[in-house]
């Protein structure tokens, strides 16, 4: 039974409206009624004439809005899914309009990141630490005055969700009452929730997995089977265990459904954005070719990016990660990338417990 809070009297709303947004709010509508935010006047129309969005029904209890005010006005709990590199302006729009008694629950898996005017991550004078990645989680106590924040991350694929097939997720906050106050408002018949709170650890496990899921896409491009899919999740799992208690995090989270759970969800399906770059790759086309004609954002390039600057900063040795690097910014053949793996010096099995 799912236990009475302020969502059953009060909308929530979804800021963003792709597709992962628009597949929440349809989840949330379920439950009660839910704004669903989109900073484009036209596509708020368009989904309220037409009651469709990226190919998804609009559910009747979902209404479109590009009025910020209004959304804060009338809901506590609010749900942004928007791309890491648009977060933290989202966070600098909202804030005026938002309250401390405000609860954030983000669902964006990736980093932001803070470089010095005219920096890319990419350029190789640019140095990375730890300290100078930030989750969604901390840009929002960052950029806001809220206070109590949460992450929803899982093996939840936006096409799935969509498709009303069963699935479940993980609500992760270190306060309870926003656990409680997002399972209220989400869970239902075809969403199972879980709880945990060690919220930097599931958001890092969200983000991290980016990156296997590139190198998965690429394996699968190829044509490869099973046997190496098992072998490169299982050594995934590793590097980003390793990489992540570096930068501070406990494991256990990544033992359980937003770590190995989403690691095998987003390595194993063609339906994920990061798996379909790391197959095109494979097949022949160039990092510009693939960015130029996809509609949505896919992290894992960014991840990809970020991790191979903290792998050189922290001293760990991340093959994997830092060979799709070499795939996506220097050319590298996708099938040498893979074949560098096959020879490097593994140690032993399981060697990051």
């Amino acid at each position: 039974m799912v236990s009475k809070s302020t969502s059953d009297k009060h909308p929530v709303a979804v800021i963003g409206a792709g597709s992962f947004g628009t597949a929440v709010a349809n989840l949330l509508a379920e439950n009660g009624r839910v704004f669903l935010y989109s900073r484009r006047p036209e596509a708020v129309e368009i989904i309220n004439r037409d009651r469709i969005n990226n190919g998804q029904t609009i559910h009747p209890n979902v209404t479109a809005t590009n009025d910020m005010q209004e959304i804060t006005d009338k809901c506590y709990l609010l749900l942004p899914s928007v791309s890491s590199d648009s977060f933290r302006q989202v966070m600098r729009d909202m804030a005026p309009f938002l309250k401390p008694y405000h609860m954030m629950i983000h669902c964006t898996k990736g980093f932001d990141i803070k470089l010095e005017p005219g920096k890319s991550i990419l350029d190789r004078d640019v140095v990375l630490y730890p300290q100078d990645t930030y989750t969604m989680s901390k840009v929002i106590l960052e950029e806001t005055c809220v206070k109590r924040v949460g992450c929803m991350s899982g093996p939840n694929l936006a096409r799935e969700i969509a498709n009303q097939h069963p699935a479940a997720t993980v609500i992760a906050s270190k306060f309870d009452e926003v656990i409680k106050e997002g399972e209220a408002a989400i869970r239902s018949k075809r969403l199972q929730v879980y709880s945990n709170h060690d919220i930097y650890a599931v958001e890092l496990a969200g983000v991290l997995k980016n990156s296997m899921a590139l190198a998965a896409g690429a394996l699968g491009g190829l044509g490869y089977g099973n046997n190496a899919m098992a072998f490169l999740i299982t050594r995934g799992l590793g590097e980003i265990i390793r990489l992540a208690t570096a930068m501070g995090a406990e494991k256990q989270a990544f033992l359980g459904l937003a770590g190995i759970g989403d690691l095998i969800a987003t390595c194993t399906s063609p339906m994920s954005r990061n798996y379909t770059v790391g197959a095109r790759l494979a097949k022949g086309e160039t990092l510009e070719q693939i960015i130029a004609t996809s509609t949505e954002v896919a992290e894992g390039i960014k991840t990809v990016s970020i991790s191979k600057k903290l792998a050189d900063t922290t001293g760990i040795k991340l093959p994997i990660i830092q060979n799709i690097y070499r795939a996506l910014f220097e050319d590298l053949k996708v099938d040498l990338a893979l074949g560098y793996l096959m020879e490097y010096r593994w140690g032993y099995d399981a060697d990051y417990m």
